[in-house]
């Protein structure tokens, strides 16, 4: 009966194929679908992992955590320190067949600045973008940045070509819901071209047969059926059917029994990524609250009673399942600039909460929304209930209002919140990048896009600005000690964890944990029998 229904849900959602699968095909579930295929449009985990098989960037991070080649096969610092010289791969072919050359990079480069781009903050260091050769590309920053490839890995390069005659020179903008002709088509330069794309039901890629790394890579699997399921459980149903192949986003409370399932490949490992709650601290008025005429988590206090109310031990075994390692900082451990010191996190006291409340003047608590995405992070929403009641236990209630990832980042892009559950990972594994998008003032300099709290300080903006051309790697680190120890006290974000990831799959494929949650299907071998 459970299988039969299965199938027919599936059936209705368009999701399984009308002719058999073959080996070198794999069935990838996820719980979301891209926002979008612009390469520059959406800064976020779920856009990259698909368009990592259609499009390539100058440099990825592979599994360990190393940058590795991908269309440049060098990236030197020149003797000019403000200059990158990067060469180009020859040889190269987008999926129309035309060769990529440095005009293209130099066009992508600058498309990602465009104010429509939510990567343009990735590139604000730089200062001129130049083709030297049809192979060789100069970037020339604002001063020394000596981390400057580590911001490319997730800057896709697109044809000058295609983007002009299509009408696509400029990244769309996801703000203003506006579509480009790049918003559904795809002529990157990745091992798979896109064959269809039903949005939020199913996208296939085919392999690319022009594809420069044939012959490097095992490219075994030859097919990708990309297939955006919301449930969680019907996504494990799925995969114990026999009706997926790999199962990405694996709930939390299903993984000791998939573990011991021996008909299952399962690997885990933790993820480059935090979650947080942000909270508005700048507006004087709360949008979604009850409090008028002023705004409670402006007050130091009430944040710091909220940080204690929330126990953050009890999360990682009632909701997580142990699939989380409590924090009390938004960096991971693979980024410079993490200290276990400031990783500590408190141990709830609900009687000291209660008493900071009462001391700011809300003796009685107050009302506040919790928006939460309910299809992105491990228990999303489940972590944003317990928040709830925890939240509820000092006076504060709390209303849960749970949505698709898609709405909840525009939302934050928007500053349309005023209490959020969020996630980052950070693809850079430098410091710089979360102060860049999330501690940055809104909007200067292109810094401050995904900075939805509100909070803005001069003294603290100016030191992140320096992060990127400070050519002193001492005075550099030092610099990022004293950002984070203003985050840390001004607690405008409240930590909760790193994210431990795991993977399921059929035996006949072995796929790696990437800390970025990036599979990269061009390294996967099929195993034989």
């Amino acid at each position: 009966m459970i299988r039969k229904l299965l199938v027919t849900t599936m059936l209705a959602a368009g999701l399984l194929q009308a002719v058999a699968v073959q080996a070198e095909t794999i069935r990838w579930a996820r719980s979301a679908d891209p926002a979008t295929l612009d390469p520059h449009a959406v800064n976020t985990g779920t856009n990259f992992n698909l368009l990592h098989q259609l499009y390539e960037p100058l440099l990825i991070r592979t599994y360990d955590g190393k940058l590795q080649g991908a269309i440049a096969t060098s990236w030197t610092l020149t003797s000019d320190p403000t200059v990158w010289e990067f060469k180009l791969r020859p040889g190269v072919k987008f999926h129309d067949g035309t060769l990529l050359t440095a005009d293209d990079v130099v066009f992508s480069l600058k498309r990602a600045q465009a104010p429509t781009s939510q990567l343009k903050s990735l590139l604000s260091s730089v200062d001129t973008i130049t083709k030297v050769d049809p192979l060789t590309v100069r970037v020339k920053t604002k001063g020394p940045n000596l981390i400057f490839p580590n911001n490319l890995t997730n800057l896709f390069i697109m044809s000058e070509a295609w983007s002009k005659a299509n009408k696509a020179e400029t990244s769309q903008d996801v703000a203003n819901k506006t579509e480009n002709f790049a918003t559904r088509n795809v002529n990157g330069t990745g091992p798979y071209t896109l064959a269809s794309r039903e949005v939020d039901t199913r996208t296939v890629l085919k392999q690319f047969p022009q594809y420069w790394g044939r012959g490097q890579f095992p490219l075994e699997v030859t097919e990708l059926v990309y297939l955006p399921i919301k449930s969680p459980a019907t996504r494990v149903a799925a995969l114990l059917s026999g009706e997926v192949d790999f199962l990405q986003d694996l709930p939390a409370q299903d993984v000791a029994r998939l573990k011991a399932d021996n008909r299952l490949h399962i690997t885990e490992g933790p993820e480059n990524r935090s979650i947080f709650l942000g909270l508005n601290v700048g507006a004087k008025e709360l949008k979604y609250g009850d409090v008028k005429g002023k705004n409670p988590l402006s007050d130091p206090k009430v944040r710091e009673a909220m940080n204690l109310a929330i126990d953050r031990d009890a999360i990682k075994t009632a909701v997580m399942r142990g699939q989380s390692i409590p924090s009390g900082i938004i960096a991971p451990r693979f980024v410079n600039g993490y200290e276990k010191a400031f990783a500590a996190y408190p141990k709830s006291n609900v009687a000291q909460a209660k008493k900071l409340l009462a001391d700011a003047g809300y003796p009685n608590g107050f009302g506040l929304t919790l928006h939460t995405p309910n299809d992105r992070y491990v228990n999303d929403e489940a972590i944003s209930t317990a928040i709830s009641g925890f939240l509820g236990r000092i006076g504060i209630k709390t209303t849960v209002v749970a949505r698709p990832i898609a709405l909840h980042s525009t939302a934050i892009n928007q500053a349309d919140t005023d209490f959020y559950l969020f996630g980052w990972g950070v693809p850079t594994y430098d410091s710089a990048y979360i102060f860049d998008y999330l501690v940055h003032t809104r909007g200067k300099d292109g810094r401050g896009p995904t900075n939805a709290t509100g909070y803005s300080n001069p003294d603290t903006d100016a030191k992140i600005v320096s992060l990127a051309s400070e050519s002193d790697k001492g005075k550099r680190d030092a610099t990022i000690k004293a950002i984070w120890q203003t985050v840390q006290q001004e607690r405008f974000y409240i930590p909760l964890h790193d994210q431990v990831l795991t993977y399921a799959s059929t035996p006949k494929f072995d796929i790696p944990v990437s800390p970025e949650n990036t599979p990269f299907f061009k390294f996967v071998k099929v195993v034989k029998k």
